[in-house]
């Protein structure tokens, strides 16, 4: 309000350089209708508030009425081109105002593979909110959780469910939280481009070759048209999602794998290991894979029981499914404390609505309406 006053003063020497002062009446009721209108839509998303308020001004130029103060000019006249610049001026000074207002810092942490997506949309949603400072820090999605329970962080990036024993957590030290799912991730299979025998496995292959009691070494013991030649593997941590995963949906348990393995949370370090030796195999989100296709390729998976044909990850068949077991959606996880904050509020709805459009620039697949819908749903509290 007090803006609004101050650059309502500011209109008359505006007005009268131009040779305007005649108009100062009408421009001040005309701002005044504007200022009516900016409280009065002050509910609006953040990002529908400018073209809203243009509309309703709009509305309040056509109706053929005249401005009490000023009986030489009315809304049903042509106005000023200058009046119109001053107007634009002000009232666009008050809607940056509103839009600006947004300050504060927002702690994320957690999945390696939800981190490339929550990164470009923050960097987009910190163009329009410059005040609004967005740490992000990638410590898996169960490192990320383990500061989630305690309240760290704000939001943690996750690429598997909260489960029962980080539920328990939170409940004992009073967490309540908002879960959001943002994408869907084709956990994605990998050997180098100049490895030239494999191009698809079996869930069963992939089994026999992970298990805490495997006895493959070779590639010779997965296939025996393969070479003799020992298998070097890479995959996530113990505290990512991905390996949480993993290890349920292709070995059986959660967490349960062989362990002499380079292991890590850096998805860029397991790309570079597979992909400079030929005898390499790993496994990462599909976003990675994506951004390096140039130097490994993902290999063909049939699913379990030898009746399903082998599919590769692609957009479509993750979308439909079809490329199982290893689909599965990703999510953010929010405390209702951190939500009651307006910038966070603010870069939550951003990211389920305008960052949708950034989740396949990066490598991921859009939700689908009904889950955005439901998403939304809980963000607002519905």
């Amino acid at each position: 309000m007090k803006k609004f006053g101050q650059l309502l003063l500011a209109a008359e020497p505006l007005a009268r350089m131009g040779g305007l002062s005649h108009l100062l009446h009408p421009l001040s009721d005309f701002l005044a209708c504007g200022l009516r209108i900016f409280i009065q839509s002050s509910h609006l998303r953040r990002g529908n508030l400018h073209n809203s308020t243009l509309a309703c001004i709009q509305l309040e130029l056509t109706r053929k009425r005249s401005i009490s103060r000023s009986p030489r000019v009315s809304f049903s006249r042509p106005i000023s081109s200058s009046l119109l610049v001053v107007c634009g001026v002000l009232l666009g000074g008050c809607l940056s105002a509103g839009a600006a207002d947004l300050k504060g810092t927002i702690v994320v942490d957690g999945s390696s593979t939800v981190f490339p997506v929550t990164k470009v949309v923050a960097e987009k949603f910190r163009e329009k909110h410059k005040d609004v400072k967005i740490q992000i820090a990638v410590s898996g999605t169960g490192g990320g959780f383990k500061k989630f329970v305690v309240g760290e962080i704000d939001i943690n990036d996750a690429s598997r469910p909260i489960s029962e024993k980080e539920i328990a957590e939170c409940k004992k030290n009073n967490i309540e939280y908002v879960k959001l799912t943002i994408a869907v991730d084709g956990l994605s299979v990998i050997v180098s481009k100049k490895n030239k025998f494999c191009s698809q496995l079996t869930v069963e292959q992939l089994k026999k070759l992970w298990s805490p009691d495997s006895k493959v070494k070779t590639w010779k013991d997965l296939d025996p048209k393969w070479p003799d030649q020992a298998i070097r593997l890479y995959g996530a941590d113990a505290d990512s999602g991905t390996f949480d995963y993993f290890t349920e949906v292709i070995v059986g348990t959660a967490k349960s794998s062989r362990t002499d393995y380079t292991k890590s949370s850096d998805d860029n370090l397991l790309v570079k290991g597979v992909a400079e030796d030929q005898y390499a195999l790993g496994y990462l989100g599909y976003a990675y894979y994506v951004e390096n296709a140039d130097t490994v390729k993902a290999v063909a998976i049939a699913p379990a029981g030898g009746k399903g044909k082998f599919v590769k990850p692609l957009p479509e068949t993750i979308e439909d499914g079809s490329y199982t077991p290893l689909s599965r959606p990703l999510f953010l996880y929010v405390s209702k404390k951190a939500l009651a904050r307006p910038e966070v509020a603010a870069f939550l709805k951003y990211y389920l609505v305008d960052g949708q459009e950034l989740v396949s620039d990066v490598g991921f697949v859009e939700v689908d309406e009904k889950v955005k819908k439901e998403s939304l749903k809980a963000l607002e509290g519905k």
